[in-house]
């Protein structure tokens, strides 16, 4: 008689058949699809605004950058207002001798953004091929390789890179954490993450108010062969979540 309940039922059924936590059963009658918006066509100076309001920026003592980041932005809209993000953001922390970002409370992002972020740390050449993320509805897989060229100057391969991580940290934040560690570039600390996948879609079950979420995209990382998915991305140094900045900061000062 409880729709919300056999739900749940169902969800924990199924996870305990294929032992996927991202697979879920909802009763939603109240369920509309989000549709993408469409990039919006406000001034760049507002949507930097709109930017900023994500991300923080500070330069700590001993000349360490700190960049809290909540969602990673995609190509379409890092050209738009990269000049920008260059003078807010990029600018400021370019001169620093060490870098921490804080993707502890990243939770969205854009699969187009991933080889932006990476190619921040790495060289110009060789390109590197960063990820390849299967797609099973188009049966599509595609290469995230670095970029030859990035608008503003790369913080380079020399610099200590620290990345913090929570239990919460999900899906592109995970494969940007994931790409950085595997390429040896960047220190993780703070907790295993969610585990979560670059793309979940929410299918209809007949003609009724309950939802299946399922992923339907897939990360594979081309140096371990692997995904981070469903396990997460585990930390070098495993700190609760709360003590992560702490802990990096006294890494780097070492």
């Amino acid at each position: 008689p409880d729709p919300g309940t056999l739900a749940s039922v169902l969800t924990e059924g199924v996870k305990n058949t294929i032992s996927d936590s991202r697979v879920k059963v909802t009763y939603e009658p109240e369920y509309v699809p989000a549709v993408p918006p469409a990039m919006p066509d406000i001034p760049p100076e507002q949507l930097a605004g709109m930017i900023k309001a994500t991300v923080k920026v500070e330069v700590l003592d001993g000349n360490i950058a700190y960049l809290k980041i909540q969602h990673i932005i995609g190509e379409e809209m890092a050209q738009k207002v990269g000049p920008l993000l260059l003078e807010y953001i990029w600018d400021k922390v370019l001169p620093t001798s060490a870098m921490i970002l804080d993707f502890r409370s990243a939770v969205s992002g854009e699969l187009s953004g991933i080889p932006y972020i990476v190619s921040y740390y790495t060289d110009s050449e060789p390109l590197i091929h960063i990820d390849s993320v299967y797609d099973r509805p188009s049966d599509i897989t595609t290469e995230l390789w670095s970029m030859p060229t990035l608008l503003g100057k790369r913080y380079g391969t020399s610099k200590p890179l620290m990345i913090l991580t929570s239990k919460n940290t999900l899906g592109v934040a995970e494969d940007v954490a994931y790409c950085l560690k595997n390429l040896k570039r960047a220190t993780i600390v703070g907790e295993n993450t969610a585990g979560g996948t670059v793309k979940i879609d929410k299918i209809k079950v007949g003609d009724t108010d309950f939802y299946v979420s399922v992923p339907v995209a897939k990360s594979i990382n081309p140096i371990t062969g692997k995904s981070w998915e469903i396990d997460g991305v585990a930390p070098h140094v495993e700190v609760p979540a709360e003590d992560a900045l702490e802990t990096a900061v006294a890494i780097i000062q070492l």
